[in-house]
């Protein structure tokens, strides 16, 4: 094998531009409409301007090339050193539409802004709280983080929530198609063509979208060639109820980021997650969030579908997803690239992210097949996902509890299956001899 293509699958090897770009595009095409989908919900909620509503949309691609490139080239210790993309968090939609309609989109920044630096300050301390978080209650998030995206992928093949062709034979022919050609790829192909196997199918895809009439192109009309970031675009103001409410997601955002780099390392880097690296992951997460803040975006955080994606390529290579970071900050300098990214259909991207979602379950598995099957773990593993995955299902269950508790745990899996995970492991008796140290030790 071609001594830069090895590269590509090791942290710091040297790899040539032109080769770089396509695996960078590779991530941003997997990440692409769910880091900008977002903020278009809370801006035709909240009743934003399109001229407001486009700029904030540049100032998001902005700011998830910016996380990513501080993920992978930390400043200080603030950023993990893994390839991890960053992109704009859903976790906070609900909380950010029920602040910005009642509030304003002054006072959810404010709250966004505090929130990150409290986020980030907890993300600089690991010591104190990595201890919570052994073997086992990771592979339980990381699996949880797995099952909660199935739906996201499914939908996504079948059209799109919502869209009015959801479930279509075009989209099922376009989904299926995709997928096909990623498996032949991931199977039969051999080194470079291998991992690009979800870029080439995605391409494959969007090129029978075309001919079947499937893509509109009329949103690249009357589009400005340079349009440069929009500064605090609402004036950040504080108050004391909307801070509370938004640092409670950011606890939850930062369980998603803590699963996100343990399966990571046990999918990609076939290693545990260093105590260093949770740390500063979780620092990145909140420190740039605040930042998002000025430029008026919502949190950002780690983004699932691309740890499933290098999973499955094997790409591991911090140039070579820089290179995607840098397509991101030039797509919303540039909004044309931006445009042409989201003409992208929503089955061509579902059918790319089915196995990717899936291998990231499967990184969970493993990580619990490691720790040991074990009555202890059972337990733990069991009750966690059983009531995580299951009373997030149900529709109501939470009534009964206050408004916070249903906006932090009723509809976010992943946050009732930490917290369960965590207190299981904590009031939970260790026998002797129950847990492997070899194959548990997982912080160090």
């Amino acid at each position: 094998m071609d001594s830069s293509k090895s590269n590509l699958y090791q942290l710091d090897g040297k790899v040539p531009l032109p080769q770089a770009i396509p695996f960078g595009l590779q991530h941003v095409l997997a990440m692409f409409v769910a880091n900008i989908t977002p903020i278009i919900i809370l801006a035709n909620v909240v009743g934003i301007g399109s001229d407001v509503s486009a700029s904030l949309i540049q100032n998001c691609m902005i700011i998830a090339g910016i996380g990513t490139l501080i993920q992978l080239y930390p400043i200080w210790r603030i950023g993990s050193r893994l390839p991890i993309v960053m992109g704009i968090s859903f976790t906070f939609l609900s909380v950010a539409i029920a602040i910005g309609t009642t509030q304003g989109m002054g006072v959810l920044m404010g709250a966004v802004i505090l929130g990150g630096i409290i986020e980030g300050l907890l993300g600089l301390f690991p010591n104190y709280w990595t201890k919570l978080i052994p073997h086992i209650v990771a592979a339980t998030v990381v699996t949880a983080i797995g099952f909660s995206l199935l739906p996201i992928g499914a939908n996504s093949f079948a059209g799109g929530q919502g869209a009015a062709d959801f479930g279509s034979v075009n989209n099922w022919m376009v989904g299926s198609f995709t997928l096909l050609v990623c498996l032949v790829f991931q199977i039969f192909a051999k080194g470079f063509f291998r991992s690009l196997s979800v870029l080439i199918g995605l391409v494959a895809g969007y090129i029978l979208a075309v001919c079947m009439g499937m893509v509109d192109f009329s949103s690249l009309q009357h589009i400005s060639i340079v349009s440069l970031p929009n500064f605090m675009p609402f004036k950040p103001d504080f108050e004391v109820g909307a801070f509370l409410s938004v640092l409670a997601i950011y606890m939850v955002s930062a369980t998603e980021t803590i699963g996100d780099t343990s399966a990571l390392c046990a999918s990609a880097l076939n290693r545990s997650t260093h105590k260093r690296e949770m740390g500063s992951s979780v620092a990145c997460d909140g420190f740039v969030s605040s930042v998002a803040g000025l430029f008026g975006c919502t949190p950002i955080t780690s983004f699932s579908q691309n740890v499933g994606l290098a999973a499955i390529s094997g790409v591991v290579n911090r140039f070579a997803i820089a290179t995607g970071a840098c397509i991101m900050i030039i797509g919303g300098i540039f909004p044309v690239v931006g445009a042409l990214l989201t003409t992208i259909p929503q089955a061509v991207l579902g059918g790319c992210t089915i196995m990717m979602f899936g291998s990231i379950m499967f990184a969970g598995f493993r990580m619990i097949s490691r720790c040991g099957f074990t009555d202890r773990n059972m337990i733990i593993v069991a009750l966690s996902l059983s009531i995580g995955l299951g009373f997030t299902q149900a529709t109501g269950l939470f009534s009964i509890f206050p408004k916070i508790v249903q906006t932090v745990f009723a509809e976010n899996c992943v946050a009732v299956v930490f917290i369960l995970a965590v207190v299981l492991n904590l009031i939970l008796p260790e026998k002797d001899g129950s847990e492997n140290p070899k194959k548990v030790k997982a912080n160090e």
